[in-house]
C-alpha cells in the first residue's frame, strides 16, 4: 500500500499507478487539467509513463471555461 497527496488530501493504493491511472479513477481523464507531480509540470503526453510512488504530492488543476 502506498499512500500519495493530492490537492493537499491523503489517498490510499494499493499499488503504484500511472498519473494517468489516477486520473480516471478520480473521474478527470479527458478533462482539461494541469498537474504538478513533486514540483515539476507533467505533460499529458506522459500520465501513462509518470508511475506514481508512495509519499508522492500532486497538484491538479481543472481549467474551468467562463466568459
Amino acid at each position: 500500500m502506498i499512500a500519495i497527496l493530492v490537492n493537499g488530501e491523503t489517498r490510499q493504493l494499493d499499488n503504484s499507478i500511472s498519473v494517468f491511472t489516477l486520473l480516471e479513477r478520480l473521474q478527470l481523464a479527458g478533462q482539461r487539467i494541469a498537474l504538478e507531480h513533486n514540483g515539476v509540470i507533467v505533460p499529458r503526453s506522459q500520465f501513462n509513463q509518470q508511475l506514481l510512488s508512495d509519499g508522492d504530492q500532486l497538484e491538479i488543476v481543472v481549467a474551468v471555461g467562463g466568459g
